[in-house]
């Protein structure tokens, strides 16, 4: 079982229950998964940067990632139906804890001048996105092989009901949010 698991079963969900004060223990919010996503707009006149994006999304993530389509033609961006802008891949069940045990633990902490994330990143819906500007900041990435940094979005959906609730859930998770008076 993943350490941030456990450590959600046993210290995380008696918190959430005495501050929410939640009925029944399944209404305490959870992670549901995580997706990664990379957005290449560039790919369109470069089809190379798709492949070697795809393989350093699928180090990152450990699961293979799938290369997403436009779905519709926008000529300001000569962007045609069809063609490959970016790859995806959503993380579930272990390999979603995992993941995110080493993105709290092992990779913000890596980030240049870093000084939490921000608290204002929820959907209104108890959903997070948080937006990294440079892909190598994990430690699967070989720093060498890099032809070009690319900024990566990564989105952890609960099932909480508020952002309120959200963000309570992952600041007892571990996530380093920024203090309120931080910009």
């Amino acid at each position: 079982m993943p350490r941030i698991k456990k450590f959600y079963q046993t210290e995380v969900v008696p918190r959430l229950v005495k501050e929410f004060s939640y009925k029944n223990p399944l209404e305490v919010p959870k992670v549901t998964k995580i997706t990664l996503n990379m957005g290449l707009g560039e790919a369109t006149q470069n089809p190379k940067i798709l492949e070697t994006s795809r393989s350093e999304l699928t180090a990152i993530a450990g699961q293979l990632a799938v290369i997403t389509r436009a779905r519709r033609s926008i000529a300001a961006f000569k962007l045609r139906e069809g063609n490959s802008i970016g790859v995806m891949v959503t993380l579930r069940r272990k390999k979603m804890y995992y993941f995110l045990d080493k993105l709290i633990n092992v990779v913000l902490p890596r980030v240049r001048d870093f000084r939490g994330v921000s608290a204002k990143a929820f959907d209104g819906r108890g959903n997070y996105t948080l937006g990294l500007k440079e892909h190598i900041i994990f430690p699967e990435v070989d720093y060498d092989k890099i032809d070009k940094v690319k900024g990566l979005n990564i989105t952890i959906v609960t099932t909480a009901r508020t952002d309120e609730e959200a963000r309570y859930l992952l600041s007892e998770l571990g996530m380093p949010f920024r203090k309120t008076g931080q910009s």
